[in-house]
């Protein structure tokens, strides 16, 4: 990978920090994600619905609150973007057997853009001149399009945009104001406060990103200030909230002591007991991880969900996960 790299960037120039991690994870031949089984703990990183069922079953009950909530659709799609191993859907569907799914690959790649004494300049990747075989970090020399995403307030020195998120959220947001439906993001992230959150996983440490490109997973924590702006005001936004006061909400501790209860296998109930801290301690997922839902304006104001023109359903303006859920 790091001999492509460089091929490319000595035939083309430096290149974005953007298309930097779709070489990296996507490449046909020694991309990241194509060849490296990167979940669980034999991998690089661990996701919160391989470490619990509880997870999943939870938003399992979350999409049944809000499929209940707009008039109980005789027909609908879920459609998780970025799926992985497709236990996340797996644990859903189990909760909501009548379910349909529709699975995509999903893949964000951000551009870092800086703050200088000539205005905002975009990071990229280039080959280090003083070592042949060592990448480095560059500003542009002038302006290119990325800069177009910052907004004309910004007090931050490092901004990371991610215009693929923003047309995701875009068709999103289209769709939900045209036809109903409700959206739900459960990420690492921040509500515009971050700078500098580009980052490499292996062997769940730290990894320097630019050091053997290809061995390790690229990140970047998802901005839900610019998501909420991509909405454009076509639907109503909630969060973001952190993940352990969503699924306190949702029910967590309850579902625990069922499963808790059920179990007679010493192993088992370790298990679920170590899921559930690493889900909820504040010190571990609890508070890096944010829920972010994107839902119908007339969801959050009480009014009325027109399906035909002889059915119509009332509007809850509770909506789980994000205030305490009420159990009846």
């Amino acid at each position: 990978m790091l001999r492509h790299l460089m091929y490319k960037i000595k035939s083309t120039g430096p290149i974005t920090v953007a298309e930097y991690m779709k070489e990296v994870l996507t490449n046909p031949a020694k991309g990241y994600y194509v060849y490296r089984d990167m979940l669980g703990e034999k991998g690089d990183f661990i996701t919160s619905p391989e470490i619990s069922q509880i997870f999943g079953e939870l938003l399992g009950i979350w999409f049944i609150s809000e499929w209940m909530a707009t008039g109980k659709s005789t027909a609908f799609q879920l459609v998780e973007l970025g799926p992985g191993r497709g236990t996340l859907v797996g644990d859903i569907l189990r909760v909501f057997t009548q379910l349909g799914s529709v699975l995509k690959n999903c893949d964000i790649s951000v551009h870092l853009v800086e703050k200088t004494p000539q205005g905002w300049r975009e990071v990229f990747v280039d080959i280090d001149p003083q070592v042949s075989d060592k990448l480095r970090f560059v500003l542009a020399p002038s302006a290119t399009p990325a800069e177009a995403f910052i907004q004309h307030d910004e007090t931050r020195d490092h901004v990371e945009v991610c215009p693929d998120a923003g047309v995701i959220i875009e068709e999103l947001s289209q769709r939900i104001a045209l036809t109903g439906g409700a959206a739900l993001v459960a990420d690492y992230g921040h509500d515009g406060t971050k700078t500098d959150t580009f980052r490499g996983f292996c062997d769940h440490k730290l990894h320097d990103v630019l050091i053997a490109p290809g061995t390790a997973d690229l990140t970047a924590d998802v901005d839900f200030s610019y998501l909420r702006r991509m909405a454009q005001g076509k639907v109503a936004s909630l969060g973001p909230i952190k993940q352990h006061t969503f699924l306190k909400n949702m029910g967590i501790d309850v579902r625990l002591k069922v499963l808790l209860d059920k179990s007679n296998e010493p192993s088992v109930r370790q298990q679920l007991l170590q899921g559930y801290d690493m889900l909820m301690n504040p010190k571990k997922m609890g508070e890096r991880f944010n829920f972010f839902a994107l839902l119908p304006h007339q969801r959050l104001q009480g009014g009325r969900y027109q399906r035909n023109a002889r059915q119509s359903k009332p509007f809850a303006s509770v909506v789980a996960g994000f205030s305490e859920l009420a159990w009846q």
